[in-house]
């Protein structure tokens, strides 16, 4: 079958779930345009930034003179130190969840992105995504922990300030669970990595392939949803965060700034996206099933300003995308690694 022109539907190993490709429908992934949009020059230090160092949040505290990376309990947490309680009437059912919300923030200078930050201070950030993991994970509550970042407005982030934020719960979260299962059904069977395995393959074909280094691969997974959704494999089998070496952390830090780059410099814009860490619970279980890997969920499918949106079909049906993950890596391939900023 050619997967370049036969619609189609693709597997989610990771999930079960499943994607309808139509690449007819897309002759051509956009017309070329850079609509970049209407930006105000940002400051490195915004008086009215609740994130800033030395500015008061919206709790009355103040944030210290820091640099670098902070991180704080989110003041408008999510999930809270709850005890257990059941609901249950009928058909209705409901539990109480407890749980921990932090804020990290990535840097001092209000500015900055991850892409453009140098390597040594992406170093630190997946330092403190370590010590999170590590110190909220040891919580006889805590059973997994959920690191991500939400970047830009049109994903819903409220301050532009660099951050991103840690949910760690009781409860191992849905999307979670479906990936806890299915590696361990295949490590069950195989005595193998179900994402290893995966990344054999992909290696060898390089089709989705959009960068790699010594320690981590960058590419298209082949179920993608969103335009430009990537997955960053390590090489080496990693259950969690705590177990890379410290040229793993450095390598992970390079392949972060050269993938967000390209991100970047698709479209001349600062790129949008949510990025997660999927990664071991940490309920005292043997999850040597587990593998470690990082996903970019990016909207952006034509221009700066182009979204694309989950409706219709996708809503009442299952995924759909025109672009193939083919020709997505294909585009993020050729991109230059220096930021367009810097041309």
């Amino acid at each position: 079958m050619n997967l370049q022109n036969t619609s189609h539907r693709r597997k989610n190993i990771l999930t079960g779930d499943w994607t309808l490709v139509s690449p007819h429908r897309l002759a051509r992934p956009w017309d070329g345009k850079k609509e970049k949009p209407l930006t105000n020059k940002k400051l490195s230090y915004d008086p009215n930034c609740y994130l800033c160092p030395g500015n008061e949040r919206n709790n009355g505290e103040k944030n210290p003179l820091y640099k670098d990376v902070y991180v704080f309990n989110n003041d408008f947490s999510a999930l809270k130190n709850e005890p257990i309680q059941v609901y249950q009437d009928g058909l209705f059912e409901a539990k109480s969840e407890s749980g921990i919300c932090r804020v990290i923030c990535y840097s001092d200078n209000h500015k900055t992105t991850l892409p453009i930050l140098d390597v040594n201070s992406i170093e630190k950030i997946i330092k403190v995504w370590q010590n999170e993991y590590q110190t909220l994970g040891e919580k006889s509550n805590i059973n997994y922990v959920q690191i991500f970042e939400n970047k830009g407005l049109i994903m819903g982030c409220s301050n532009p300030h660099p951050h991103g934020q840690i949910w760690a719960q009781e409860s191992i979260p849905t999307e979670v669970k479906k990936k806890d299962i299915q590696q361990k059904r295949y490590w069950d069977q195989n005595g193998l990595s179900l994402l290893g395995e995966y990344l054999k393959q992909e290696l060898k074909l390089e089709d989705r392939v959009i960068c790699k280094n010594s320690s981590f691969v960058a590419l298209v997974p082949f179920w993608a949803i969103w335009p430009f959704e990537t997955i960053i494999i390590p090489k080496r089998h990693v259950v969690s965060i705590l177990e890379f070496t410290n040229e793993e952390v450095n390598d992970y830090a390079q392949i972060l700034k050269e993938l967000t780059i390209r991100y970047d410099n698709l479209f001349e814009t600062s790129f949008p996206y949510s990025a997660g860490i999927h990664q071991a619970p940490t309920n005292g279980q043997n999850n040597k099933h587990w593998c470690f890997h990082m996903c970019f969920y990016p909207p952006l499918l034509r221009s700066a300003d182009i979204k694309k949106f989950m409706v219709g079909y996708e809503m009442f049906a299952e995924p759909q995308r025109d672009i193939t993950p083919e020709v997505a890596a294909e585009y993020l391939k050729k991109l230059s690694e220096i930021h367009y900023s810097k041309i």
